[in-house]
């Protein structure tokens, strides 16, 4: 079987007050993937704005974008010159009025395709997002650079495995993840290594769906929060093949062979072998 080889690329920074400063920076990583050969760069979540959620009352108005916009405008100009899809996470304002934590995804030539809404949102100590996000209404989206087709959830969506399979059925093969999660300062887990969870249950739908995962963290402290970094890729089998630093901004670049996606998936049997009959309960309301 022949290789089916992608290039992505992972853009993890700290962010600060000033959005101007953190839209320049970015526009530079971006552009310094692209010129190491990223085919698609994925930037982390709402990657313009802190992380604002983690207040209550905050005003948001300098927060908002629509699309097109501000942030399509510049990276559109970088997906035409380098020929690299970008995967834009916004906080967007519909002309309805409505407020979503949304993904922006530029093809190669530049162009807006469909947007992706946030679809689970969390409401808990220091991430209020329910107060700021609506939930998503336009349900999980397939996208395509040339023939390699992708599905991007956010954040949140990362812990449901719904969300995953649900992607792998509709013909995915790697699913991107923006995030910005970290520890609480000063509040120490009870249960157990957050990070670790994190990464565990990501590896768990790689593995599950035979396909990469790709999730980009944020890095640096913000207010109360300590965002952990360390985005990374796995391959097919759920192994990780590069892991960003936790302290620093960085860029990885790491190839894939999703021609072995259907290799894994064949040994494994996970697909094969599904009872779909026996699963309804999982779409039943809690009570």
């Amino acid at each position: 079987m022949s290789k089916k080889l992608i290039k992505v690329g992972l853009i993890q920074s700290s962010v600060s007050n000033n959005l101007k400063s953190n839209l320049e920076k970015t526009l530079k990583m971006v552009e310094t993937a692209a010129k190491k050969g990223a085919e698609i760069i994925c930037l982390q979540e709402l990657y313009k704005t802190p992380y604002f959620p983690r207040e209550k009352g905050v005003d948001i108005k300098d927060y908002l974008e629509t699309i097109p916009g501000e942030s399509t405008n510049a990276f559109s100009v970088i997906s035409k010159k380098y020929g690299c899809s970008i995967i834009l996470p916004i906080y967007e304002k519909t002309k309805a009025g409505k407020y979503f934590n949304t993904v922006v995804v530029l093809n190669e030539k530049g162009e807006i395709g469909k947007s992706y809404r946030k679809i689970h949102i969390p409401h808990d100590p220091s991430f209020y997002e329910k107060d700021y996000f609506a939930e998503g209404d336009n349900g999980y989206s397939l996208y395509k650079h040339k023939d390699v087709s992708y599905t991007v959830l956010i954040c949140f969506d990362q812990w449901f495995p719904e969300a995953a399979r649900v992607s792998k059925l509709s013909g995915t093969e790697m699913i991107f993840y923006p995030t910005a999660i970290g520890n609480i300062i000063g509040n120490k887990p009870k249960d157990g290594d957050w990070h670790d969870a994190w990464e565990t249950v990501m590896r768990g739908h790689s593995i599950a769906n035979s396909l990469p995962v790709i999730a980009v963290n944020r890095v640096g402290k913000e207010g109360n929060l300590n965002f952990w970094g360390q985005s990374f890729v796995t391959d097919a089998f759920g192994k990780v093949l590069k892991r960003a630093n936790s302290k620093k901004d960085e860029i990885i670049i790491q190839t894939l062979d999703l021609s072995m996606n259907d290799i894994i998936s064949e040994d494994w049997g996970f697909m094969r072998n599904r009872r779909p009959d026996t699963y309804k309960k999982i779409i039943d309301k809690i009570k």
